[in-house]
């Protein structure tokens, strides 16, 4: 009898993972808003392989190029608070629809960033003064992003039964690693473009994603205006929200939320260096291509009608007089590793329906931390092999984190997800440090950064149950009045 009622319970929990206290189904919410996952994944694509075309266009160093990460995560630490603020003024939909506006004068302002870089060629301005006016764009997108990340993190682990809150916001972050396949490929197109004689017209044409950006988010905002978006209200397991006379409620007293705070930096530190670096990585640290290679990829262009262009001009002769990977080639080759970060996370979601969290979380991050190493000792293609693992082993982090961070929060999970989206500064700082080292060393050298990340991200994880006072998502185990 026990057995038929704890498998009676199962079967009523799993079909509950879109369905809410009150019995409705939110699976179209869900849908709705994780293609808000889809946009901010496919701008952060394009923003990771980004870095190499100012290098080229401009004369920058890597840790100079790094001002382009400096300014995207600049946005995110800057607004993450008012968003907060504002999502408890206007609720889940006015924030979004918010967000979803700012992101789309972003977009719009690369047409004058655009104008103002074609001076340069001109000589009325210098290329300091164009590349301000592209991080300007950046950092407005990042703005706008932040609105959505800030309420759409925390919503998704509410859109349903409390078990299943980091699946929900994994599966949310899947369209979030389908946007980022698909960033790279579009930057490939239009920043590292080039014409007849083989001349770069990637300053042309770098502003038209963005504008076709902007034109997509003001329909989206379109939709969200007319659709019925639910404002729901998280559950107050360490009893926050109660007016208890003398007693503090604050959410810095709860350590699995503070350290999740630090998790979160590291983590997007390490992230944010791995994929903004990788172009570099792949022009400069891969083994000598085969020739063998380059005459497949020319015959297999040649026959290939519309995908003649996207396959052409994979691999190019360095400076060293080497056969090596080009930069639209590797600008490629990260969509790739966006495959595997995808993977990871559409497989993360199935284990983390089986075993907990914070478990999964500190065996990933402890798998990169070796895949890192392997990548710094410079093992040839066995390094290589590692950098695309790294992506496979990333993919669960952040949303994972984000979830044992807000756990048990009450309403004051909004405020909370503003302070772990303002972690995000990580991926503003640690990369010109990464930068910095590979331009003293090398790029394989410049792994040891993330690699001393992800050691940090382990012990959150494998620690998680004690900072929480809880065994896992499920509740909480701690004494009355914690």
């Amino acid at each position: 009898m026990a057995a038929r009622i704890v498998s009676n319970t199962m079967s009523t929990d799993k079909k509950s993972m879109f369905v809410g206290a009150d019995g409705k189904n939110l699976m179209f919410t869900f849908i709705l808003v994780s293609s808000l996952f889809l946009l901010w994944g496919f701008c952060n694509g394009m923003i990771d392989v980004m870095d190499k075309h100012f290098q080229e266009e401009l004369g920058l160093t890597k840790s100079q190029s790094a001002w382009v990460q400096f300014a995207h995560y600049l946005g995110y630490f800057l607004m993450s608070m008012p968003a907060a603020w504002l999502a408890g003024k206007l609720g889940y939909k006015g924030g979004i629809i918010a967000g979803l506006v700012i992101v789309a004068l972003g977009g719009f302002w690369f047409i004058p960033a655009s104008r103002i870089n074609a001076m340069v060629r001109e000589g009325s301005v210098s290329s300091t003064t164009a590349f301000v006016a592209f991080l300007a764009g950046v950092c407005l997108i990042a703005t706008g992003l932040t609105f959505l990340e800030t309420i759409a993190n925390p919503y998704t682990t509410v859109l349903g039964a409390k078990r299943y809150a980091a699946t929900r916001i994994n599966l949310a972050q899947s369209c979030n690693g389908i946007g980022w396949i698909l960033g790279p490929i579009v930057g490939s197109m239009y920043f590292y473009s080039k014409d007849a004689l083989g001349q770069s017209t990637g300053s042309q044409t770098l502003h038209i994603p963005y504008v076709g950006i902007a034109i997509g988010v003001l329909v989206l905002a379109a939709i969200f205006y007319f659709a019925s978006i639910p404002d729901i209200k998280t559950e107050d397991d360490y009893h926050l929200d109660e007016a208890t006379p003398g007693a503090s409620h604050s959410i810095w007293k709860h350590p699995h939320f503070v350290l999740a705070v630090a998790a979160q930096f590291f983590y997007v530190a390490a992230q944010a260096g791995i994929f903004s670096f990788f172009i570099n990585y792949m022009t400069a640290e891969v083994p000598a291509i085969p020739a063998s290679w380059n005459s497949a990829m020319t015959r297999l262009s040649a026959n290939s009608g519309f995908l003649h262009e996207w396959l052409l001009g994979w691999f190019e002769t360095n400076k060293q007089g080497v056969l090596a990977i080009s930069d639209k080639g590797a600008s490629n080759l990260a969509s790739l590793g966006f495959v595997f970060f995808l993977v990871g996370r559409f497989s993360g979601a199935v284990l983390l329906k089986k075993y907990s969290a914070h478990k999964i979380l500190g065996l990933y991050a402890l798998l990169n931390v070796i895949v890192t190493f392997l990548v710094f000792c410079k093992l040839g293609w066995l390094s290589v092999a590692c950098v695309f693992l790294s992506y496979f082993f990333m993919s669960i982090m952040f949303p994972t984190i984000f979830a044992l961070g807000i756990f048990g929060l009450g309403a004051r999970a909004k405020q909370a997800s503003a302070f772990i989206v303002m972690a995000i500064m990580g991926g503003a700082l640690l990369p010109k440090l990464m930068g910095h080292v590979a331009d003293v060393y090398d790029m394989s050298r410049g792994f040891i950064v993330p690699m001393f990340c992800f050691v940090l991200v382990a012990l959150y994880g494998f620690y998680w149950p004690r900072f929480s006072k809880a065994e896992s998502l499920d509740g909480v185990r701690a004494a009355p009045g914690h």
